[in-house]
């Protein structure tokens, strides 16, 4: 056994013992990942104390790999040149999308608020052989002074309290001529969204897309949020 592959079978076997994993394979595009989740993400609903939810509502939503992170990983594989770019995926969960980027050339760093997040992200990016960062961040409250050619995010705009602190996190961690893409699976608050990235200066086109699973097929919508610079692109 490698280093590589001793170090993973002791981040699951720590993991083992205060979760119920769920290890899959995925394939997208013409690549193969494996990623390790939380079998049943509602039964980690016990673990936030009362004091915490008031403080911050967090469900442990980054606890499961959702229709949008895979839609936005193929899209990430399929169409973007990501090669050589800085790029941020904030709300990263347990790390699809960061993890499919870092595996097309592109330097990741991967954020979640939680920190029972971050131990997933490092784990899924050493069981796929790719090299990135993770680290938290509370996207009310930026306070990384770098920014980044691309910003990813998947599934975030899930509570109208979040989406103008996530347009105000786009404009602090982009480049001004960067971009930011954000798949959703077509909420209605989407469009409060997007209203409010127009508002910002932010350009917006959309890119229709699906995720599929036996017969059962997502819509999912990926927006790329670009600054205006003297017409809409």
């Amino acid at each position: 056994m490698t280093g590589v592959e001793q170090n993973i079978a002791a981040k699951l076997e720590v993991l083992s013992e205060e979760y119920d994993l769920e290890t899959k394979p995925y394939r997208i595009a013409d690549r193969d990942f494996t990623f390790v989740s939380v079998r049943d993400s509602y039964a980690l609903l016990d673990r936030i104390s009362p004091e915490d939810f008031v403080k911050d509502e967090q469900m442990p939503y980054w606890a499961e790999i959702w229709p949008a992170a895979v839609t936005l990983s193929e899209f990430i594989v399929e169409e973007l040149g990501v090669e050589g770019k800085e790029i941020i995926e904030i709300g990263a969960g347990v790390g699809v999308a960061s993890v499919a980027a870092a595996a097309m050339g592109a330097d990741v760093l991967s954020t979640d608020y939680s920190e029972e997040a971050l131990r997933f992200i490092r784990l899924n990016s050493l069981k796929n052989n790719v090299t990135l960062c993770a680290e938290q961040l509370d996207w009310r409250c930026i306070r990384l002074k770098d920014r980044f050619d691309m910003l990813f995010a998947a599934d975030v705009l899930y509570e109208r309290v979040n989406l103008l602190p996530i347009v105000h996190a786009v404009d602090k961690l982009v480049k001004p001529d960067g971009c930011a893409y954000i798949a959703d699976p077509r909420r209605r608050l989407a469009e409060q969204f997007l209203d409010l990235a127009f508002e910002n200066g932010f350009s917006v086109t959309s890119h229709a897309k699906s995720f599929s699973k036996g017969k059962q097929v997502i819509p999912v919508n990926i927006y790329r949020l670009s600054k205006f610079r003297g017409e809409h692109v």
